[in-house]
């Protein structure tokens, strides 16, 4: 059995998307999941990088994109009242439904229809206080040890240069985006494609850019 590590902002419709789709998109195969909260913006920052929404045209089609995807596989999803906002309310309180900080699918899959359906204030505070008390978590989101498991969590995917989410690592292999779904089954599958030299080649490929002044 293989062994998936998702990592997720619940602030991205696409990691919905793929969360929603996972199950079918890999039925049949055997693999257990471990869902890891991370802080999006934070993995942008680091890499040097723009969400799709502080570019506004990117912002336009993105929000596009996305409602198009949804109504092609029939998944409900609804743009919140303001978008982007802060996610970290949401993914504290995730990482404090578990010891170890690793919600398991039903807190997940809670929290993603909280922002993506319905069309309501994904961070309003009365909805954030009734999300709180439907998933009873162990610790509180102001908790120091929550703060440092989601920040730890966001560590662990910049080590494995994970730039964006959702990103699914297995086997020390990051497929990122949700149109990397068929890609992550078929390595899943065994497709022989998958060899080092494969996998390996495009980190070897020269730029043909001018190096960045300093």
């Amino acid at each position: 059995m293989k062994q998936i590590t998702f990592y997720l902002d619940f602030i991205s419709p696409y990691a919905y998307l793929a969360f929603e789709e996972l199950p079918q998109a890999l039925m049949g195969l055997s693999y257990a999941v471990t869902y890891k909260p991370v802080a999006l913006g934070v993995l942008l920052r680091h890499h040097g990088s723009l969400g799709p929404a502080e570019i506004p045209a990117k912002r336009d089609w993105t929000y596009r994109h996305v409602l198009w995807l949804a109504h092609s596989q029939g998944v409900p999803l609804d743009m919140p009242a303001a978008h982007p906002f802060n996610p970290m309310p949401l993914l504290r309180l995730a990482v404090g439904t578990d010891p170890q900080g690793l919600p398991n699918r039903y807190v997940c899959e809670t929290l993603f229809r909280h922002v993506w359906q319905g069309g309501a204030d994904a961070v309003d505070a009365a909805r954030l206080q009734a999300i709180t008390a439907e998933l009873a978590p162990e610790r509180a989101a102001t908790d120091d040890a929550v703060k440092a498991q989601l920040k730890a969590h966001t560590d662990d995917a910049i080590a494995l240069d994970v730039f964006g989410v959702p990103a699914f690592e297995v086997d020390g292999k990051v497929f990122w985006g949700l149109d990397a779904l068929p890609m992550l089954r078929a390595y899943l599958d065994g497709d022989a494609w998958f060899t080092d030299a494969h996998w390996n080649a495009p980190q070897d490929l020269p730029s043909g850019l001018p190096p960045k002044k300093p």
